[in-house]
């Protein structure tokens, strides 16, 4: 059975975000669009007390089309808030308003509930020409971050570890020469002119690091490493920053420093980093690779065979990179509710969707159907929660997103063997 690890739902933050890029294209005719923000411990029924009083505010509205929009909306939260009975442990949002479906004057009311993955901490309504999505997009920005610098004589790096995110930000090359002199230089001199140009480097790497970590950046917590005992001297000599020096979260051992230091502190400071999406998100990746190339064949890629291992209840673990670019259509004959599948890109969307609806029906002949669609994501939690399984969403934008990619997006560890 798949391991149950508390923290993020990864499927849950990737609805949201889907949902709040929606939003944001949204608009209304005029200030039409009502947002809701409901706090974790407010009484519902006081909520649906000042939409009431709203209501009667909005009962002057001189405009026909914009008073019975307003009042339309209002009429449609109050009714959702009936529905939930008490206030989530999160609170609650909704979005709700007349918007064009097909021009000017074919404005239908839509509604979104959001059931958001922290508290909300400030209770909100506004009746604007867009939805107010800030206080969700504040709480997708992750609010914890942590810098890694990797350095040794020759080199350093800083990287920036956020949720999800992981980057390398700066390289700095120290120019300070190897430990084997030239001849006709005395030992003592060139030892002198080295630990000359090694404090410069160090001073160097720690302005660097003020205005990448501190100003640019504002990190809580700060990891160093490297080879040898350069990274210890660095620290010891307080070359850093005081306010750098005591968010030191740890020292990591590493053999390399610069760029390849920063990513393999990365994959050495798990217990460091285990309250980040991204330790998570690399643990799974990596568990995925390894048992791939162990042949087991408890391990499958591609978006059929998850599919199929979904389907058969055979899947125990999905991962999906977030930008996976597939939707499935259906089509449902209007005359006998013969259903067809079609899985496709973004890109063919229209024309493929065009071509189903063209397509005569093999039963009865004609060719007149409903299309419906739905994002590949969504659809595979679906199918995972129907089979007992767990879905992880992978960020597209790593490098362990990217190495999921190219087995495309998709891949599951599976109960069995399958038999095919």
């Amino acid at each position: 059975m798949s391991e149950k690890k508390p923290g993020v739902d990864s499927v849950k933050l990737y609805r949201i975000r889907k949902l709040l890029a929606e939003l944001s294209t949204k608009e209304g005719r005029g200030t039409e669009l009502v947002s809701l923000y409901v706090p974790a411990k407010k009484p519902l029924h006081e909520v649906s007390a000042a939409l009431r009083e709203e209501y009667g505010t909005a009962s002057n509205i001189k405009s026909d089309s914009t008073r019975d929009h307003v009042l339309d909306a209002l009429t449609r939260t109050m009714q959702r808030l009936k529905l939930h009975g008490r206030t989530p442990e999160n609170g609650l949002a909704i979005f709700c308003g007349a918007l064009p479906t097909n021009g000017p004057g074919s404005e239908t009311i839509f509604l979104y509930d959001v059931l958001p993955h922290k508290p909300v901490q400030n209770y909100l309504y506004r009746c604007d020409d867009h939805f107010h999505i800030e206080p969700l997009q504040e709480m997708l920005t992750e609010q914890k971050v942590i810098g890694i610098l990797s350095i040794d004589a020759s080199e350093a790096g800083i990287g920036i570890v956020s949720g999800n995110s992981f980057e390398v930000v700066e390289v700095l090359s120290s120019g300070v020469s190897g430990k084997h002199r030239a001849g006709g230089q005395s030992a003592r001199r060139f030892e002198r002119l080295r630990e000359m140009e090694l404090n410069d480097f160090f001073n160097r790497v720690a302005r660097h690091a003020v205005k990448i970590l501190i100003t640019d950046h504002g990190v809580e917590s700060l990891i160093v490493s490297g080879p040898g005992p350069t990274k210890q001297d660095f620290l010891k000599n307080n070359y850093l920053d005081y306010r750098l020096q005591k968010s030191v979260l740890g020292v990591v051992d590493v053999s390399y420093a610069g760029s390849e230091g920063v990513r393999e502190t990365l994959e050495k400071s798990g217990e460091l980093l285990q309250e980040f999406r991204l330790t998570e998100e690399r643990r799974l990746v990596q568990r995925f690779l390894k048992d791939l190339n162990s042949q087991s064949g408890l391990v499958v890629y591609s978006l059929p065979d998850t599919l199929k291992g979904l389907e058969g209840r055979n899947a125990d673990l999905v991962l999906v990179a977030d930008d996976l670019d597939q939707v499935r259509l259906t089509s449902i004959c209007k005359n006998c509710k013969t259903k067809k599948y079609k899985t496709v890109s973004r890109r063919e969307y229209m024309r493929e969707r065009q071509s189903m609806k063209d397509e005569s029906c093999a039963k009865c002949g004609t060719t007149d159907y409903d299309i419906e669609d739905r994002d590949m994501i969504e659809y595979l939690a679906d199918l995972a929660v129907e089979g007992g399984a767990r879905i992880e969403v992978i960020s597209g934008k790593t490098e362990d997103g990217n190495m999921l990619k190219s087995f495309g997006g998709v891949g599951a560890f599976l109960r069995y063997r399958s038999s095919a």
